[in-house]
């Protein structure tokens, strides 16, 4: 009588940022014997499905955070959180007064789009050669940005140094503390390079958990999360049981039930393997 759910970098996914394929087989068998498992990334779901791929997931993911629930095979969403318009526009007029350029996902009659402008660093060049290679369907080049936020914004991401990102995550925090989530991170695929998120204040991982439990007929059930970075941190406040991996930020493990192997141990799914069969096999 458990749900699981877990975040996937630094989680669930190994160092190169896959699925391992003991991994695959081993949640493709328990899934098929009727594990409630589900994923809660700050992904897209276009990405989750290039990655997770022919994982027979019966419930939706969860991704941008929260900001979306979506069917994984069809990447239909089932909720959107989003931005109004003006916002948004107030946003993105703070980040150019910072001297910054966010990269910004939208969501519209026309489908979602991730809008970029210009490129500054090595850490956005990244961000964009990395979406150009998996040919991200939403990507898009603008000249104008501020144009393109005439449909609802669902996630901006600014990637720079630590210290500017702090700085515009401060001052977006005092001015839109009651509107807008922030998270600001390392990119644990590239050093160096942190990103600063934000996202409507509904569009957060606990509150995604929470809704598909309750449309899933999963509210009664235990919950059972598994995170390793800043925004997992509210999912494992508010779960029955929050599972930190070892590599997890000191924030994430002071909160943890419990604390399991590295993520490039499959250690996810170890645990939800002897977590879920245990009272069976008693």
């Amino acid at each position: 009588m458990t749900l699981y759910v877990s975040d996937l970098d630094g989680t669930l996914l190994n160092a190169d940022g896959q699925l391992s394929s003991t991994c695959r087989a081993g949640l493709t068998r328990l899934l098929d014997q009727g594990l409630h498992f589900t994923v809660a990334s700050a992904r897209h779901v276009s990405s989750i499905r290039q990655i997770l791929g022919d994982l027979p997931l019966r419930l939706p993911v969860i991704s941008a955070n929260g900001a979306y629930i979506s069917d994984m095979r069809t990447a239909r969403h089932e909720l959107v959180h989003a931005m109004a318009p003006d916002l948004a526009q107030a946003l993105f007029a703070l980040i150019r007064r910072h001297g910054l350029m966010p990269f910004v996902s939208t969501h519209g009659a026309q489908g979602d789009r991730l809008f970029y402008q210009s490129v500054h660093n090595e850490g956005q060049q990244a961000f964009v050669d990395e979406r150009m290679s998996k040919h991200d369907p939403r990507l898009r080049h603008s000249p104008r940005m501020h144009q393109e936020l005439i449909d609802p914004a669902v996630t901006f991401i600014v990637v720079e140094r630590e210290a500017p990102l702090a700085a515009l995550q401060a001052d977006i925090d005092a001015l839109f503390i009651q509107e807008l989530e922030t998270h600001l991170a390392e990119d644990i695929y590239r050093p160096g390079w942190p990103w600063l998120t934000v996202h409507d204040k509904r569009a957060t991982k606990d509150q995604a958990i929470r809704t598909l439990a309750q449309r899933y007929g999963l509210h009664e059930r235990e919950i059972v999360v598994f995170g390793d970075h800043v925004n997992d941190i509210k999912m494992l406040r508010a779960a029955h049981r929050g599972i930190a991996v070892a590599n997890a930020i000191d924030a994430v493990k002071q909160l943890a039930h419990q604390v399991i192997g590295p993520h490039h141990d499959d250690s996810v799914w170890r645990f939800i393997e002897r977590d879920w069969q245990g009272p069976k096999a008693g």
